[in-house]
């Protein structure tokens, strides 16, 4: 399974990268807005910063819901770096989009998918990931990770190339379920993914451990 952050900070990028497991990185206007990056200007140098830091696929989302805005920005941010895959709404026009993307070779990541639906359309199109957001169907008393089950089983039954990228993963035990159901990704903040270094008995054993050196001299 590939770890994606979920971020626009540069700093948590970095320390994502130098653990050695990072495969990616999601971000959006929001999280943009967060890191106090404004303007265009600014946002599209931001999404170039980030791909020199790490070496996966960063996904770099458009603002636009009709379907020429969506592929004139699209068309702008692949044109960006290599690493870019743009991401796209789960919308009508985007599906259009999604499909002329895929027809043009650039890469698509289906976002705010709720449904298996949904993600069944984006991989007809051509999505090359779909993200279902486990965290806010949760939110609602919706069970995220059924999702992600579904949506295996409908990818696994026709043999959909469409990566499923777990999105709005808000702890490690999300990160863990994720990975026994089959999700080929998980997006997730920095500290979901340092969580999974903490086990109590690794605490204590290390320190039994060290204190027995100590008396060895």
């Amino acid at each position: 399974m590939k770890f994606f952050i979920d971020t626009a900070n540069l700093s948590q990028i970095q320390e994502a990268q130098d653990l050695g497991v990072l495969d990616g990185v999601t971000t959006n206007p929001s999280l943009m807005a967060k890191e106090g990056i404004t303007g265009k200007a600014a946002i599209l140098k931001h999404y170039t910063d980030i791909c020199t830091i790490v070496e996966g696929d960063v996904s770099a989302e458009v603002i636009a819901t009709d379907f020429e805005g969506i592929v004139r920005e699209g068309e702008e941010l692949a044109a960006l770096h290599p690493q870019i895959v743009v991401k796209v709404p789960m919308i009508k026009d985007g599906i259009k989009a999604i499909k002329y993307f895929t027809d043009k070779g650039i890469r698509t990541n289906c976002t705010l998918v709720f449904s298996a639906g949904q993600a069944l359309l984006a991989a007809k199109a051509g999505a090359t990931y779909v993200s279902p957001f486990i965290g806010r169907l949760d939110d609602i008393s919706a069970d995220g990770l059924s999702l992600i089950e579904e949506i295996r089983l409908i990818y696994d039954n026709y043999n959909f190339e469409t990566q499923i990228l777990a999105a709005s993963v808000r702890h490690t035990m999300h990160i863990l379920e994720c990975a026994k159901i089959g999700a080929d990704v998980i997006t997730a903040p920095l500290s979901a993914i340092t969580g999974l270094l903490k086990h109590p008995l690794t605490d204590s054993g290390l320190a039994q451990f060290l204190a027995d050196a100590k008396k060895l001299g």
